[in-house]
C-alpha cells in the first residue's frame, strides 16, 4: 500500500550505488525512464531503508524544489538534470505551477510567474528539470 503524501513528484526507480560519508551518502537512481538521479541522505536513512544496489525506491522532491532550464546547463553544481516537455501551465498572481513530463514520469515546478515569463515557457516546450541531490528523497517501494 502506498503513503498518501503532499510532494506530487514521486518517480519510481533503482538504486544504482551507494557512496557512504561520514554523515551523508549519496545514493545512484536509475529512474524508470531511464534518466540517472542522485539523492544526498543521511547514512542513518541508508541504513534503515536498507538501500542496496538493486533496491526498488521512489524519489520524492517536493515542487517548490524543482527549478526549470529551457536546455541542459553546463557549468552548474546540480547534477540532476531531468530533459521533458512542458505539459501545463497553470499561472496565479505571484507563482505558477509548470508539469513537466519526463521519461518514466512527470513533474512538478512551483516557480514565480515572472520566471515563466521570463523564460516565454509554454505548453509543448522542451524544458530541463533542476533538482539539488540534497532535495531528494527516497521511499522504499
Amino acid at each position: 500500500m502506498r503513503m498518501a503524501l503532499s510532494i506530487r513528484n514521486q518517480l519510481p526507480g533503482t538504486v544504482t550505488n551507494v557512496t557512504p560519508g561520514e554523515v551523508m551518502a549519496t545514493v545512484g537512481i536509475r529512474l524508470t525512464g531511464g534518466q540517472n538521479l542522485t539523492a544526498a541522505i543521511t547514512r542513518e536513512a541508508v541504513t534503515e531503508l536498507a538501500l542496496t544496489p538493486g533496491t526498488p525506491v521512489r524519489a520524492l522532491v517536493k515542487s517548490t524544489e524543482v527549478s526549470l532550464a529551457t536546455g541542459p546547463v553546463a557549468g552548474l553544481s546540480i547534477r540532476n538534470q531531468l530533459p521533458g516537455t512542458i505539459t501545463d501551465i497553470t499561472t496565479g498572481e505571484a507563482m505558477a505551477s509548470v508539469k513537466l513530463d519526463v521519461d518514466g514520469g512527470a513533474l512538478t515546478a512551483a516557480i514565480t510567474r515572472e520566471a515563466v515569463d521570463d523564460l516565454a515557457l509554454k505548453t509543448g516546450d522542451p524544458a530541463v528539470a533542476l533538482i539539488e541531490s540534497t532535495e531528494v528523497s527516497l521511499s522504499t517501494t
